[in-house]
């Protein structure tokens, strides 16, 4: 166990002395580990934690102590059903992964029944890949314009997740669009780049980066 919190401080250490220019938010994709890993991660310092899976991820979250589960952000990085809105609004501080009107509205539904503002982030397929959500950037300007008016709801950015791929230009290229995207609808937040691709993520203007593997392995 020692060794494994070590590991994740060392490993926090060096992702942040490369990252020190940028100041992005890291947040810790925890989804793949459990709450004794979470803990360790805390412990080296990191309080933004990146969930999946529900319902088991608030199952994991109301795991946790609640001096930690009172002191961390979570992050909900993988599509969201609108069957499972309710295990996500008022439980998560970001949801990152709002593909549809239809879902925005399904959250706002439920934050407004809980009379709470649920934070939001659209994402964008722009390497149009038919296997990942997220909407077009040519539907953007018109999602934009509807979820900015429910309410119950704060859109603060945008996200995307970049094809697994060597093809640095390729990478370099979708990331610069996604920023053109965030200033063009002057939005805050910029939610890419994960452990194999952030540097690239953060020189395009990310303001939130997703980590796991290199974090926790």
């Amino acid at each position: 166990m020692e060794g494994k919190a070590n590991r994740v401080f060392e490993n926090l250490e060096k992702i942040k002395e490369s990252v020190s220019k940028y100041n992005p938010k890291i947040v810790a994709v925890s989804k793949y580990y459990g709450t004794d890993r979470m803990i360790e991660a805390y412990e080296a310092g990191l309080r933004d934690f990146g969930e999946s899976r529900l319902p088991d991820a608030v199952e994991k979250i109301n795991g946790l102590d609640d001096e930690i589960r009172s002191d961390c952000n979570y992050h909900l990085i993988g599509h969201l059903q609108s069957n499972k809105v309710k295990w996500a609004v008022g439980y998560f501080n970001l949801i990152h992964s709002v593909d549809s009107v239809k879902l925005a509205d399904e959250i706002s539904k439920k934050a407004l029944s809980l009379g709470i503002v649920q934070k939001i982030l659209i994402q964008v397929n722009n390497a149009g890949e038919e296997q990942k959500f997220g909407i077009a950037p040519s539907q953007l300007e018109k999602t934009i314009s509807e979820v900015s008016k429910m309410k119950g709801i704060e859109l603060i950015g945008l996200m995307n997740i970049a094809p697994l791929t060597d093809d640095l230009k390729l990478l370099k290229r979708l990331f610069d669009e996604m920023f053109k995207l965030k200033e063009t609808y002057k939005l805050k937040e910029l939610s890419m780049g994960m452990s194999n691709d952030y540097k690239i993520a953060l020189d395009s203007g990310a303001t939130i980066i997703r980590l796991g593997r290199i974090l926790f392995e």
